[in-house]
């Protein structure tokens, strides 16, 4: 073994056992610290025995076991106890020595800190890791950004670890100055919210109305993954609902239906709204788990609110044919809007993204890993300057083709009173974004009417504003005007 660690990790969690492992299979020596030191101990006498790792007892003890320039990992929870660790290594660590923080920290942390730690001498990535604890050790998709000097220096380690696809491309590159890297991590979690809300009302459609029972859907699912719906959260949801549990009966009906979060599909949301983009359905995908934590104001509200019983008198298999064109438009959405963030952050915070190589990093490791992300890949590949997926010649039509199914499901769920607010707002989406005209005319109109805000016309050049006196006993004072 090397005197000296060529990276260091702290962090022995679930994540940052699998990703030293990782690194360790891939011919890289790795020096490890936690905070709690009973966990590097164990760690070295079990799953590291024998193997290329250091396992430090000190932070001065970890610093002084890696060969420079530093390159120091955190995988710790996001927030204080980063900036904590961030504080603790900065005296230890020398000019050009890089501190890098793999956990699921919140964007504008990561700019904080890029300039923090660089003031200081230091270099700093900010990289979303995703792909959960298979993919930290098989091969995760990693999502560096920051300081653009430590690309270089941590480049191989990180190419050599992430992911491979179409004979060997590694899912991981650069992705741009500061939090860039965190950026995309975040958007990646909001559209996974997206595709995971987009499943659950396929399947409570499949459920409620249609009567499937899980072992009947997982025929369903596993037909599905053949297609174009092929991705790792079909795969998955085709292996749960063919899960039994000790009596032989679906695990999955057993589980309680509240769903957590940890805040990055909230956190993409609230930026959207920032931003001034219409992110529909992570929305709604976002709000959906909070409405199934009020399980017990649910369980009141059903006693109560009987409202419409699902009634389904069509073709089964003509609606499951339906359905799975509804859940491929409404994802083509979500990606859609997805990179409409993406686009519009980079105009925000001067970042140079390369969307067809995001769509690359997405292809493997990831939570969100599809073959749907070849298509978007092409796409950008075919014209670099793309202002909406949708009006990429493939998912022009792709969306098209799926529009009449997608209009049934969407009729027959309301009709029938299944909540499906993912693939509906999907829909409201298309039909609002192919619209040349919008009823916003009239809301300007309003809002000039209560707030002399102002509007445009359509016969006056854009930015020239008008106010009227619509009641005749207001002047000829208006009020400032505002973008969203």
């Amino acid at each position: 073994m090397k005197q000296r660690a060529d990276i260091g990790l702290i962090g022995l969690a679930v994540m940052g056992e699998n990703l030293v492992l990782n690194m360790e299979s891939k011919g890289y020596t790795v020096a490890v610290f936690n905070r709690t030191v009973e966990k590097v101990n164990n760690f070295i006498a079990g799953r590291g025995k024998d193997k290329n790792f250091i396992g430090a007892q000190t932070l001065e003890e970890f610093i002084a076991s890696i060969e420079r320039p530093r390159k120091v990992m955190l995988l710790v929870k996001a927030g204080k106890p980063v900036d904590d660790f961030i504080d603790k290594l900065i005296p230890l660590l020398d000019k050009g020595d890089i501190i890098i923080d793999g956990g699921n920290s919140h964007f504008p942390d990561t700019v904080r800190r890029t300039k923090y730690v660089e003031s200081k001498g230091l270099l700093y990535v900010g990289s979303g890791v995703s792909g959960g604890e298979e993919g930290a050790l098989k091969g995760p998709s990693l999502m560096p950004g920051g300081s653009t000097e430590a690309w270089p220096q941590i480049k191989e380690i990180f190419q050599a670890v992430a992911a491979k696809v179409d004979g060997g491309v590694p899912c991981c590159d650069w992705v741009g100055e500061d939090g860039a890297g965190h950026f995309v991590k975040m958007v990646h979690n909001g559209i996974e919210y997206g595709d995971m809300q987009i499943i659950n009302e396929a399947y409570h459609l499949m459920k409620d109305l249609l009567g499937m029972d899980a072992f009947e859907q997982h025929h369903i699912f596993k037909k599905w993954n053949e297609g174009v719906l092929d991705s790792y959260l079909i795969e998955i949801t085709r292996d749960i609902l063919a899960y039994e549990d000790e009596d032989g009966l679906p695990l999955v009906e057993k589980i309680l239906d509240t769903a957590g979060q940890k805040g990055t599909g909230k956190w993409t949301a609230v930026t959207a709204l920032d931003l001034g983009i219409p992110l529909t359905l992570i929305g709604e995908s976002v709000f959906s788990r909070c409405l199934s934590a009020q399980k017990d104001l649910r369980v009141k509200a059903s006693k109560t609110l009987v409202g419409k019983k699902p009634d389904f008198k069509g073709d089964k298999e003509q609606f499951i044919n339906d359905l799975e064109n509804a859940i491929y438009g409404a994802k083509i959405i979500s990606y859609a809007q997805g990179y409409d963030l993406m686009m519009e952050a980079a105009k925000e915070y001067k970042w140079n993204l390369n969307y067809g190589g995001i769509a690359l990093m997405w292809r493997g490791g990831c939570i969100i890993r599809s073959r749907f992300l070849e298509d978007i890949k092409k796409a950008f590949d075919n014209n670099a300057q793309l202002e909406n997926l949708l009006l990429d010649p493939f998912f022009t039509n792709a969306v098209q083709s799926a529009e009449e199914s997608w209009r049934r499901v969407c009729a027959t769920a309301l009709m029938n009173g299944i909540p499906v607010p993912a693939l509906s707002s999907a829909l409201a989406y298309y039909d609002g974004f192919r619209s040349e005209r919008l009823p916003a005319n009239l809301l300007q109109a309003q809002r000039d009417y209560f707030g002399a805000h102002q509007y445009e016309r359509l016969d006056s050049p854009r930015g020239e504003f008008f106010h009227t006196d619509w009641t005749g006993r207001g002047g000829n004072t208006a009020s400032s005007t505002y973008d969203v």
